[in-house]
């Protein structure tokens, strides 16, 4: 027994299908593992937002959330980076 499922991704363009198969008859685990690739290729986030009408100045409040969630995490990323650097002269910059 196995089950199939069609994942058509920009990401992975090669992938047309995946097949899982369903060892020792535990469906529970395939199903697991389903829903961690739909997840990872972001699938099942397509399918809840595009579920139900989304009004337009939702879809405005949610774009720009995601755009300034985006710049936050960057920096972040950026700020996180920079502090983790071995190759500093000073530990901490600017503390004497």
């Amino acid at each position: 027994m196995f089950l199939t499922m069609r994942l058509l991704s920009n990401r992975h363009p090669s992938f047309i299908a995946r097949t899982v198969f369903v060892r020792n008859n535990d469906v529970d685990d395939a199903c697991r593992l389903i829903n961690r690739i739909l997840g990872k290729e972001g699938i099942l986030q397509q399918y809840r937002l595009t579920r139900y009408y989304e009004k337009p100045f939702q879809t405005r409040r949610r774009v720009n959330h995601e755009k300034c969630k985006a710049i936050y995490n960057e920096d972040m990323e950026r700020k996180i980076q920079f502090v983790l650097r071995k190759n500093r002269h000073e530990p901490f910059p600017g503390c004497h």
